[in-house]
């Protein structure tokens, strides 16, 4: 890793030299840049021309990725880098500076230079690459009690980098790595030290899972059910069903289905939520059943009752108007 003035962090892979016979020639001080999403990168070249061509010869320099009708778009005019690029150019070099840097300026720059000639200009190709990668905590199991965190990203460092590391958004360490105990609902993030990028993600364990059930009206027998698990967690979580005094698991996933419901499958069920960082388990959820068919059962036993009463009216009066 090369830090240089202004708090740029790039990482220097290899240098590129372009050379035409007729003068012209840009000098990539590195043809590969790999930075930290956030931070500041300087991407940095010298160039030259024909003899007898001076500054006043020189209509217009600048970096550019993309062309538009042939033509070179300047990153300065270009909507997506507004605000964050400037140019610090001398006689015979040139740097390009971009700030906040994003995942999706990872592109191609190249220097070019126009010249007060109708037609002339001189781009430096290939140009130089740049990657922008953000950090991610990775997660190692040391041994049944503790866990090793490292940070992680795409870019190759070219020395030993050092870490400063966050619980829940205090810096408590510094190092390459970090054990945290398992289990732990603590959030812990990441950030390279001598940069100007961000933290990494978070990574924790499973807060208490919730469980929604669908439909939520009591099952009927022979219906089916849709029982769903969430849980906040990172890395995300894996899920695990069981039923209350079972030991062996019902299901995995996010989501449990039980077709053809029974009164056999009527209890408490809870899901169990686990990552690399720990396990939680949901409040038990009651799932309960009533035979089909039995509201219709229960109002045709209704009905037969009343009329059973009606008629047994009916027969006291034609007794009670005999007797008369």
């Amino acid at each position: 890793m090369s830090p240089s003035a202004g708090g740029l962090v790039v990482f220097l892979l290899s240098v590129q030299v372009i050379q035409s016979l007729d003068g012209w020639g840009v000098n990539y001080d590195e043809t590969e840049v790999c930075a930290a999403k956030g931070s500041v990168v300087g991407i940095y070249c010298t160039f030259t021309h024909p003899s007898g061509l001076d500054r006043r010869d020189m209509k217009n320099i600048l970096w550019f990725t993309k062309e538009k009708d042939g033509e070179p778009v300047d990153l300065r005019k270009d909507p997506e880098y507004s605000a964050r690029v400037e140019y610090r150019c001398s006689k015979n070099s040139c740097t390009l500076i971009i700030t906040d840097v994003r995942e999706s300026d990872s592109a191609e720059y190249k220097f070019t230079l126009k010249t007060t000639k109708p037609g002339e200009k001189y781009t430096g190709s290939p140009g130089v690459t740049l990657s922008v990668t953000g950090f991610q905590v990775q997660v190692r199991r040391s041994d049944s009690t503790w866990l090793e965190l490292t940070c992680h990203s795409s870019c190759v460092l070219s020395d030993d980098p050092e870490y400063d590391w966050y619980k829940n958004g205090e810096n408590i360490e510094t190092g390459s790595s970090l054990l945290v105990s398992s289990g732990s609902t603590d959030r812990y993030s990441c950030y390279l030290r001598g940069s100007s990028g961000q933290r990494s993600p978070a990574v924790y364990g499973p807060q208490r899972p919730s469980v929604s059930v669908s439909p939520s009206a009591e099952m009927l027998e022979g219906d089916s059910v849709n029982l769903t698990c969430s849980a906040d967690a990172n890395p995300a979580a894996n899920y695990t069903w069981y039923k209350e005094h079972e030991d062996s698991p019902r299901a995995s996933g996010q989501i449990f289905t039980i077709t053809d419901f029974t009164a056999e499958h009527s209890g408490n069920y809870y899901c169990e939520a686990q990552n690399e960082m720990g396990r939680s388990n949901s409040t038990l959820r009651l799932i309960t059943s009533s035979e089909k068919g039995g509201s219709s059962w229960s109002k045709t036993t209704a009905a037969v009752a009343f009329t059973s009463v009606i008629l047994l009216v009916i027969i006291i009066l034609a007794a009670f108007l005999l007797i008369r």
